[in-house]
């Protein structure tokens, strides 16, 4: 039985057509919101981290109460990761409050998570490390391998670690003595990763003018704290990189400094690092981003794409609380083998995620 051509037969073979062809079209290219996203990844989440492994990637940001691990395939959908509080402190003793900072890593085939904490007085705070044999950190019990001290057991703050060339460092924020006023970067190796065997190194102090923002006008007895914090490792090629922030937290001005080493270099030596005298990232008021800094860094799926993590704040003097928001944005390379971070990117703007 033939339909015919006629004008009501017409109308439905082209109207089908079109409704393939679009179906078509659909399936092949994903539309602009499904290849994208904004930040801020959560609507808080200060000193972001994120480590990758099988497949997977781990984020961990301060709540300042307990240990929590996001584990997600897709980092920019962080908001619906798994979620698991990992430790709960003791209610009392030198590591029971303001748990600060933590980081999750992957040594000797084991996972281990560094933080700061105190027992209820800031003075007191000094770095911790916890150890889980389990495949996957968000299973299984952690075990308190306890302080990670060098024989100075001085203030300290925002550990992290890193390995090179078959040795493991630890790096962090402390007081040069007993009191605060100024906070310096230092290294020291680690024997294993809970212990530290040789003397903490200074590599950095706040220098430039734009490292020394941070007068405190309700605290008359400290009015005004230099900073240098959040020190992180970004290895690439032949260069060893240490991004830090600089200038303090509660105000716009928290922003990344850089350092510069070589592999297979001294470590331990202050000469073998390279400070530079400009800030690498910073805010932008025009964007709306202010005080961004504390980062970390990671790769896109294919291991194609370098993304930085961090937090900041989406008005100026909104200080150093929860308002902080993790974000995360792709970065380049420089000619001279430098990171270029850019600007930081608007939360209005939508950003491509990160390749497959």
């Amino acid at each position: 039985m033939s339909l015919g051509v006629t004008s009501e037969n017409l109308f439905l073979l082209v109207t089908l057509y079109l409704l393939l062809i679009s179906a078509a079209g659909h399936s092949q290219e994903p539309t602009l919101g499904q290849d994208t996203f904004h930040n801020p990844l959560l609507s808080s989440g200060p000193d972001p981290w994120v480590t990758q492994h099988n497949g997977f990637y781990y984020y961990m940001n301060t709540t300042g109460r307990n240990l929590t691990i996001w584990k997600t395939r897709d980092i920019t959908d962080l908001a619906h990761a798994e979620k698991k509080i990992v430790w709960t402190p003791p209610a009392e003793g030198p590591y029971s409050h303001e748990i600060w900072a933590p980081e999750l890593h992957f040594l000797d085939g084991k996972w281990y998570i560094y933080f700061a904490a105190d027992g209820g007085a800031n003075a007191s705070h000094r770095v911790y490390v916890l150890e889980n044999t389990a495949a996957d950190p968000l299973i299984e019990s952690w075990v308190f391998k306890g302080k990670v001290a060098d024989k100075t057991d001085k203030w300290a703050i925002d550990p992290s670690v890193f390995e090179n060339q078959g040795q493991k460092y630890l790096v962090w924020s402390g007081w040069d003595k007993d009191s605060d006023g100024e906070q310096r970067v230092y290294i020291a190796h680690l024997k294993n990763p809970w212990t530290i065997d040789s003397a903490r190194v200074v590599l950095s102090y706040p220098k430039y003018s734009w490292e020394q923002v941070g007068d405190l006008l309700d605290r008359a007895e400290m009015p005004h704290v230099n900073v240098n914090e959040g020190p992180e490792i970004l290895q690439h090629g032949n260069d060893i990189f240490l991004v830090y922030s600089a200038s303090a937290c509660w105000t716009d001005y928290y922003e990344l400094g850089l350092l510069r080493a070589i592999s297979g270099s001294n470590l331990l030596d202050p000469a073998s690092w390279k400070k530079f005298d400009h800030p690498f990232f910073k805010q932008d008021r025009k964007a709306g981003v202010f005080g961004p800094g504390h980062n970390g860094f990671f790769r896109s799926p294919d291991g194609k794409e370098d993304w930085i993590i961090y937090h900041a704040n989406s008005a100026s003097k909104e200080g150093c609380g929860e308002r902080r928001s993790p974000r995360i944005q792709p970065f380049t390379w420089n000619a001279d083998g430098t990171p270029d971070f850019g600007k930081p990117i608007p939360t209005s703007t939508a950003i491509r995620k990160p390749s497959h």
